[in-house]
C-alpha cells in the first residue's frame, strides 16, 4: 500500500513521536523511509547582527545548518538502529510550499506528521499541519 513514507522531522516532541510511528510503519510494510527536515529562516532580528558585526550572519547561518544536520544525523542513526534503510533530506524554504514540492518530486505515498494539541479551534486552522494536510499530494498520517 505505502511504498515511500516521508516523516516530517524537527526538534519537537511531536516530530519524535511521528518518527517512531513512521519507522514502525515502514518496517511493517517494508517501505522506503525518508526523513525530511525543513530548515527555517533565521529570525528577523538576525539582520540587526550585521550592523554590530558583519561576520555574525555567516556564523548564525553555519550554526543553523550544523544544528539541522545534527538533528538529521540523530534521526538517521535512530532509524538505522531499528534495522531500517533511511534517506534523510534537508530542505530550505517556506515549510508548507517546500515540503509539498518535495512530496510531489519524490512521488511519496504517505506523509507522517506530529500533531500538537491546540486549545482554540481557530488556532488549528492556521497551523502548518492543517495547511500540509490540505496541500499534500499524498495521504497524511497525523500522530499524537
Amino acid at each position: 500500500m505505502f511504498q515511500k513514507i516521508v516523516v516530517a522531522y524537527n526538534e519537537s516532541p511531536e516530530a519524535r513521536r511521528a518518527l517512531a510511528s513512521g519507522m514502525e510503519l515502514a518496517k511493517s510494510l517494508n517501505a522506503q523511509l525518508h526523513i525530511v527536515t525543513v530548515m527555517t529562516d533565521l529570525p528577523v532580528y538576525a539582520a540587526y547582527a550585521a550592523a554590530a558585526d558583519s561576520s555574525l550572519p555567516n556564523i548564525l547561518h553555519e550554526d543553523r545548518c550544523a544544528f539541522y544536520q545534527t538533528l538529521q544525523e540523530d534521526a538517521t542513526t535512530l532509524a538505522e538502529g531499528h534495522s531500517l534503510a533511511v534517506t534523510s533530506h534537508l530542505i530550505e524554504g517556506h515549510q508548507v510550499e517546500t515540503l509539498v514540492h518535495f512530496l510531489r518530486e519524490q512521488k511519496s505515498d504517505l506523509l507522517v506528521l506530529g500533531l500538537h494539541r491546540r486549545d482554540l479551534y481557530i488556532a488549528r486552522l492556521w497551523s502548518t499541519v492543517y495547511e500540509l494536510a490540505q496541500e499534500a499530494p499524498c495521504s497524511v498520517l497525523g500522530v499524537h
